[in-house]
C-alpha cells in the first residue's frame, strides 16, 4: 500500500511504525472473512480493510469525517484479522497509533471522555473496584440478568495457598499475575492456578507492587496511563525474574496478550525498552506452562461431563496459542464436545461489552450457539472477561478451566504421584 503520511507524524516515531503496518497491507481482503463486526454488519468500513484504509486517511492528513470515531470503536481488537492476514500486518498496533491521534486532532465529547475516565478509574484499581463490587452485590437480585453475570458473579471465595503436594518446600519458583477486577470478582483462579504449580514442584508468588497490566487504559484512550503501568510492573517484576522466578504466568488472557505487547507499547522509551523485552519474553499462559511439564502429576479421574471449550481471541490471535487448551484438556482425559467459528469472538473484548452493548450482546449470543451445538454438560474457556460475558442464568455453566482442573485433582494424600 502506497502512503504520504502528512508532516505532523511522519518523522516520529509512531508515524514510522504506521508506515511499515500499512505498507505491508496488500488490502487483499482476506481479513473481511474473520472480522465479527464485518460479519455482523456487512459495511466495509466496519472491516479491518476499511478500517486501514481510515487510519490511513487519518495519517495523511484528512480531516476525519464525523463517523470514523464510530467506525474504529466498533473494533473488538479481537485480531482475528492478524491470524487470517498473509502478509503479517499488525493491525492492532496501528488501530491504537490510529486511535490516539484521532483523540489528538478531535477529542471526544465531554461525557465520553468521563465516562471512560470512570470505567478506568474504577476497573483498573482492586482496592476502588473491591469495596464497589461489595455494594452493587448488595442489589444484585434487582439488576437485570446481563449486568448480574458480566459484572456481578456470584461470589465465591478463594482458599488458602496451597504448599507442595508432599510438603517439601518448593525449590521453583513462577510469578503470577493478580490483576485488577479478578481478585476481587474470580479470586478462585489464581487459587486454583497456585495448587496445580505446587503439585508440580513449583510455588506461585504475587508481587504485591504490581498491578493492572494497563490494557483497560490502553483500549479507553488513556495510553500514557497504561504506560505507566506497564513501567509500575517491569520495576516489580524484574528484580523477582533476576532472583531465580521462572516465568510471569498470566490467568487472565487479555492481560498475557497485553503484557506480551510492552516492548512496542515502550519501544520509544530507552530506561525501559530492554525490561519490557524481558517481561515478554517471561511471560505465559498456564496452558503453555503445563503442556511442558509432566502431566502424571495432574492426574485424575476427570469428571465424565462433555467440555465445550471457549478460546479467547486474545488465546488464539494475540498469544498464538490457538488448539493449545483443547490438547492439554485431551491429555488430562476430559471428553470434548464439538463447537464452531471458534475464530470468531464472543463479544466481551474487556470494555467492550459495555461500550458497544448492542454488538456485544449479538455476538455473545452467536458464540453461545456455536459452543452449544454439541450440548455440552460445561464450557471452559480462558479469559475473565469471556468468563463473565458468557454466563447464562438456568444455560450450561461456564468457568476457567484452571478450576475445572484444580476441582478433579485427588487430595494430595490420595496422590501416588506426588513430587519426588
Amino acid at each position: 500500500m502506497q502512503t504520504s503520511l502528512a508532516d505532523f507524524i511522519r518523522d516520529t516515531p509512531e508515524g514510522k511504525r504506521a508506515e511499515q503496518i500499512l505498507r505491508n497491507c496488500v488490502h487483499c481482503g482476506f481479513c473481511t472473512a474473520t472480522c465479527p463486526t464485518y460479519q455482523l454488519l456487512g459495511d466495509e468500513l466496519d472491516g479491518p480493510r476499511g478500517r486501514i484504509y481510515q487510519i490511513k486517511q487519518i495519517l495523511e492528513g484528512e480531516s476525519p469525517s464525523a463517523h470514523i470515531r464510530d467506525h474504529l470503536d466498533r473494533c473488538l481488537v479481537c485480531r482475528a484479522c492478524e491470524t487470517t492476514c498473509p502478509s503479517g500486518v499488525e493491525y492492532h498496533h496501528l488501530l491504537d497509533i490510529g486511535r490516539e491521534t484521532l483523540g489528538q486532532l478531535t477529542p471526544r465529547s465531554f461525557h465520553e471522555r468521563l465516562t471512560r475516565r470512570a470505567m478506568v478509574w474504577v476497573f483498573s484499581e482492586p482496592r476502588r473496584f473491591a469495596p464497589l463490587l461489595g455494594l452493587a452485590r448488595l442489589v444484585r437480585p434487582a439488576l437485570p440478568a446481563t449486568l448480574r453475570n458480566k459484572i456481578l458473579p456470584a461470589q465465591q471465595h478463594a482458599s488458602p495457598q496451597p504448599g507442595p503436594a508432599n510438603g517439601r518446600k518448593a525449590h521453583r519458583r513462577m510469578l503470577l499475575l493478580d490483576g485488577c477486577v479478578q481478585p476481587a470478582l474470580a479470586p478462585q483462579i489464581n487459587q486454583a492456578l497456585s495448587l496445580l504449580l505446587a503439585r508440580l514442584g513449583v510455588h506461585a508468588q504475587v508481587v504485591p507492587q504490581a498491578g493492572c497490566c494497563g490494557a483497560l487504559p490502553q483500549h479507553l484512550d488513556e495510553p500514557e496511563r497504561a504506560r505507566a503501568m506497564a513501567r509500575r510492573n517491569i520495576d516489580a517484576w524484574l528484580p523477582e525474574l533476576d532472583a531465580g522466578a521462572e516465568a510471569l504466568v498470566v490467568t487472565a488472557s487479555g492481560c498475557g496478550a497485553h503484557i506480551k505487547d510492552y516492548p512496542t507499547l515502550l519501544a520509544d522509551d530507552p530506561a525501559y525498552a530492554e525490561g519490557a523485552r524481558r517481561i515478554a519474553e517471561k511471560t505465559h499462559d498456564p496452558v503453555e506452562i503445563l503442556l511442558e511439564e509432566d502431566l502424571r502429576k495432574l492426574q485424575a479421574e476427570p469428571r465424565q461431563a462433555r467440555v465445550a471449550v471457549h478460546t479467547p481471541c486474545t488465546l488464539q490471535h494475540g498469544l498464538g496459542l490457538g488448539g493449545r487448551l483443547r490438547v492439554l484438556l485431551t491429555k488430562l482425559g476430559y471428553p470434548l464436545a464439538q463447537t464452531t467459528e471458534d475464530h470468531l469472538c464472543c463479544g466481551s473484548a474487556g470494555t467492550y461489552s459495555l461500550t458497544q452493548p448492542r454488538i456485544a450482546a449479538q455476538l455473545r449470543k452467536r458464540k453461545l450457539q456455536a459452543l452449544r451445538v454439541d450440548s455440552p454438560d460445561l464450557i471452559v474457556t480462558a479469559n475473565i472477561g469471556c468468563l463473565g460475558h458468557l454466563q447464562d442464568e438456568g444455560g450450561v455453566p461456564v468457568l476457567h478451566w484452571l478450576n475445572l482442573v484444580a476441582e478433579d485433582l485427588p487430595s494430595p494424600h490420595e496422590s501416588t504421584l506426588a513430587t519426588p
